[in-house]
């Protein structure tokens, strides 16, 4: 398969008329070349210098830690979302907040809900998986904040004296009417679920484990957990997203290697495409053995029924991406980071990249939550020995192939939010996320929303 580079109005028409093939002229290579490399940076982007202004809450968690994913904005119009946990005897928290009412509920600890209060080991402190909702239920997963060992591998560090070792990560279900919590099944001793999905037309949860990297399924059904063997190279930083294709039950995701690879549910076993794969120049040189990025695997994935594709988000470099599961094809589209990190040519200084990329309630609009690099007389700006970042919000319309940098996201009091792994988008249009809030004294991390922002035209 070719390597080609498209705006995304092409790709679809292409798409939709089954085209296979269709090499870009050298012209068309140049063009594209000059416009991702000057000013505007990509193709169809309106630059905008306006800020958008951040409300941060407090949900009574003080031990609060950084949450990847752990959101979604459910039918009931309320977002519900995870508090993770930086104690060794506290759980991490489940919240929902309700626009209507202003309020913020709590409804559980994670390591109660799995059945493990009082074992004195240690807590199911994170959740880093979004929820999925089925059948007036959430079903999330849940995984350890016990630090990594200090070496050169990907693993668990042991457990301070006097407490036991983790009992392994559950995926979990919580009843939105009766409001309890159903443990399903828990993976093995001294693995955290890192990644989750959920096939609902087959009632199945798919994950991936941490620190195995193994692949493992549960039957809503039959009520059985099946464990194989670890697709990904170990030690290796692991693929967050797993797209399920409803059509035929495939789940697919990505190692760092740019492999492509498929569960099938038919055979029940895993392959890797041979059509394609994501060792793309335009992603960058990575160097996956070393363990320290997401190398050549996307970042955050979304599967979109329309064109039964994938859209998908490279790490660090911040392009945009559709995978084709039928034609084996991966079409590089345009770069979608903040319009101050393209100006200034320079990556975004979180090596892994950025999970907040979603889909938006009209069914067409992505939202992407990224860093903008702040540049002063052609260098980066350095605060507290760390690269300074403003948080911005971007959108990008399928249907217009219209990118938008919405502006960059400040508190009414001028501080900044800190480092976003997690989105959801209400009804109204409100953006939410999770991430770090400054204040007198001390910061916390917590809810975040900016409120009614307009979606891409």
């Amino acid at each position: 398969m070719r390597f080609r580079v498209r705006d995304v109005a092409t790709t679809r028409r292409w798409s939709a008329v089954g085209a296979e093939t269709g090499a870009i002229t050298s012209a068309i290579v140049i063009l594209v070349y000059s416009v991702l490399c000057s000013g505007s940076a990509v193709l169809g982007s309106d630059a905008t210098e306006s800020h958008l202004v951040a409300r941060g809450f407090d949900s009574g968690f003080e031990l609060s830690n950084g949450t990847f994913n752990g959101m979604l904005a459910a039918r009931d119009g309320k977002i519900y979302y995870v508090l993770c946990s930086a104690s060794i005897d506290t759980g991490a928290q489940m919240y929902s907040y309700d626009p209507t009412t202003d309020k913020i509920e709590h409804l559980g600890d994670l390591t109660e809900a799995s059945g493990e209060k009082g074992l004195n080991a240690i807590p199911q402190g994170k959740s880093h998986v979004n929820f999925v909702e089925f059948e007036g239920k959430l079903y999330f997963a849940t995984h350890a904040s016990w630090p990594a060992a200090k070496d050169d591998r990907e693993r668990m560090a042991p457990p301070p004296p006097g407490y036991k070792p983790y009992p392994g990560g559950h995926f979990l279900a919580y009843d939105l009417v009766s409001r309890k919590f159903e443990n399903l099944a828990q993976a093995p001793i001294g693995q955290g679920i890192l990644s989750m999905s959920m096939d609902i037309k087959r009632g199945r949860l798919y994950g991936l484990l941490w620190p195995s990297g193994n692949f493992v399924r549960f039957d809503l059904k039959s009520r059985e957990l099946k464990s194989i063997h670890p697709p990904s190279r170990e030690g290796e930083v692991l693929c967050r997203a797993l797209p399920v294709d409803p059509t035929d039950g495939s789940v697919y995701f990505s190692n760092a290697d740019g492999d492509i690879l498929r569960y099938r549910y038919d055979r029940d076993a895993i392959e890797t495409i041979q059509g394609d794969n994501l060792r793309k120049d335009y992603f960058g040189t990575w160097h996956p053995s070393e363990g320290k990025d997401m190398g050549y695997g996307w970042r955050q994935a979304v599967w979109y029924a329309p064109e039964k594709a994938i859209y998908a988000i490279h790490g660090r470099s911040a392009y945009l991406f559709r995978f084709d599961p039928r034609a084996e094809r991966v079409d590089v589209l345009q770069r979608v980071a903040s319009e101050p990190s393209m100006r200034s040519g320079m990556y975004d200084a979180f090596p892994l990249g950025y999970l907040s990329f979603t889909l938006g309630p009209d069914g067409h609009t992505f939202y992407y939550m990224t860093e903008g690099a702040i540049v002063e007389r052609g260098r980066r700006v350095v605060d507290r020995r760390e690269l300074a970042e403003d948080l911005h919000l971007v959108t990008f319309d399928l249907r217009a192939a219209k990118y938008t940098d919405l502006g960059a996201i400040f508190f009414s009091d001028g501080g900044r939010p800190g480092l976003v792994n997690s989105i959801a988008v209400g009804q109204d249009g409100s953006v939410y996320c999770i991430t770090d809030i400054p204040g007198k004294g001390r910061s916390h991390i917590d809810l975040v929303r900016i409120r009614s922002v307009p979606a891409a035209e």
